[in-house]
């Protein structure tokens, strides 16, 4: 094609621009939510306000050092890795797993991702059946579905069942299409609500999965920083059906490393390299120095082990201490069992709350954060009803590196009470105060 002299250089005006037409499946989808509220948290921050961060879900703790020597170690590393995974860290990622669930395993059965969300995609993308959610549910599941074209199921949960699905109404959904494909989504413990599954709810879930050979993926990306280290995984209910989800984000403090891994049963190789085909022709492989790194972080290691501990301690001792902050205002607060979030309702705020003109979970944290600074999330972006007052903060808004070298120093029998708290998470302390007294 040849470009006639007289259009050399010229530009052309927005009015003359070829009309834009976006995928059906994108339009009217808005930024995620954690990543949009976010940002505009900085963006007011650097406007001179006072925010306190509780939106956003990234770990508050530093990446432990050992695994940042591993970093620096290998940062020489440029080339392309294989698509499915460095040998080494999927090798290691097994033996953790047959460690951990004390099933077989091989490297094999693992593909590594430049993060677990990146994953979840691709899974979607390459399996042709419904995705059914639990709700209240982390922002980005539904969307992605809703981007690849995926129709989503919702289970509707309650706080009189801790926010998790019970198997009656995961039966109900699958009986209504006993053979229709489906992903089911457990998360746990969760985002948004801090809480989990016992063995037993585990146990009848995976009941209901295997009778209607429904595939389950098991987000389990909090369960190393459940505050008892009483972490509980459907895998080796329902080995077969079960696709494990993890990575270095949360129990790591390497959300910005971007690194996921899944680990699925034998028979679903064909999923597993289905994913790895598409993969080839997308991210092609995950950072290569990050993989060397991420080696170390899934090997047995004592340091790691004692890092863990005091990030569990800590979580477990502030989440418990805002919990009872909320629920002593009359807030209905159910207190967590690990991660770094709390879901609390304010129905029972609803009549005051109502008089100010706040009738939605999008008003209630809108006028929050206006009036307070207090950055926090509606249950309506986790899939609740509009009208339900509910909302996600995450209790991250600290130093975490000062929280552990302190904590360090405390004998592990003990707990760390109130003086700790205040003088090393003090900020989303000071936040729910904030909100206890708006709110009332």
């Amino acid at each position: 094609m040849t470009i006639k002299p007289e259009y050399i250089g010229q530009t052309i005006g927005c009015d003359q621009a070829p009309e834009i037409q976006l995928n059906l499946n994108v339009r009217g989808l808005s930024p995620s939510a954690t990543v949009a509220i976010n940002e505009r948290s900085d963006q007011l921050i650097k406007e001179g306000r006072e925010i306190f961060k509780l939106g956003l879900g990234q770990s508050p703790f530093p990446v432990p050092d050992i695994i940042v020597e591993e970093l620096k170690k290998n940062a020489f590393r440029k080339e392309y890795l294989p698509v499915r995974g460095l040998l080494e860290l999927r090798k290691t990622v097994a033996e953790h797993h047959r460690r951990t669930f004390g099933i077989e395993c091989t490297a094999e059965d693992v593909l590594v991702g430049p993060g677990s969300k990146e994953l979840m995609f691709i899974l979607q993308l390459v399996y042709y059946g419904d995705l059914v959610i639990p709700t209240p549910a982390w922002v980005s599941y539904e969307p992605q579905a809703q981007i690849i074209g995926r129709r989503v199921q919702k289970l509707p949960t309650s706080a009189k069942n801790g926010w998790c699905v019970t198997p009656d109404r995961l039966d109900a959904l699958c009986r209504t299409d006993p053979l229709r494909p489906r992903i089911v989504v457990l998360n746990y413990p969760s985002n948004p609500t801090g809480l989990s599954y016992t063995s037993g709810e585990l146990h009848e879930l995976a009941k209901i999965a295997r009778k209607y050979r429904v595939i389950l993926l098991s987000d389990e990306i909090y369960g190393k920083i459940h505050h008892e280290e009483q972490h509980v995984s459907v895998v080796p209910m329902y080995p077969e059906g079960t696709i494990f989800s993890g990575g270095l984000s949360k129990w790591c403090g390497a959300g910005g490393w971007r690194l996921g891994v899944f680990v699925f049963p034998s028979c679903l190789r064909w999923l597993l390299d289905a994913m790895a085909v598409v993969a080839s022709e997308t991210f092609t492989s995950t950072s290569a120095p990050i993989q060397y790194a991420a080696v170390r972080a899934f090997q047995d290691n004592i340091e790691l082990d004692q890092y863990l501990f005091q990030v569990r301690r800590i979580l477990g001792s502030l989440g418990k201490r805002l919990a009872a902050t909320l629920k002593k205002a009359g807030v209905n607060i159910l207190f967590p069992h690990g991660g770094f979030y709390l879901f609390p309702d304010f129905t029972a705020q609803a009549e005051y709350l109502k008089s100010r003109g706040i009738t939605t979970s999008v008003d209630f944290c809108e006028r929050l954060l206006d009036e307070t600074g207090v950055a926090i999330l509606p249950g309506y972006d986790f899939g609740r009803p509009l009208e339900e007052l509910t909302a996600r903060l995450a209790y991250v808004n600290f130093d975490g590196k000062k929280a552990l070298e302190a904590a360090i120093h405390i004998s592990a029998d003990k707990t760390l009470g109130e003086e700790f708290l205040q003088k090393y998470c003090k900020e989303p302390i000071i936040a729910i105060e904030r909100l206890c007294e708006w709110v009332n």
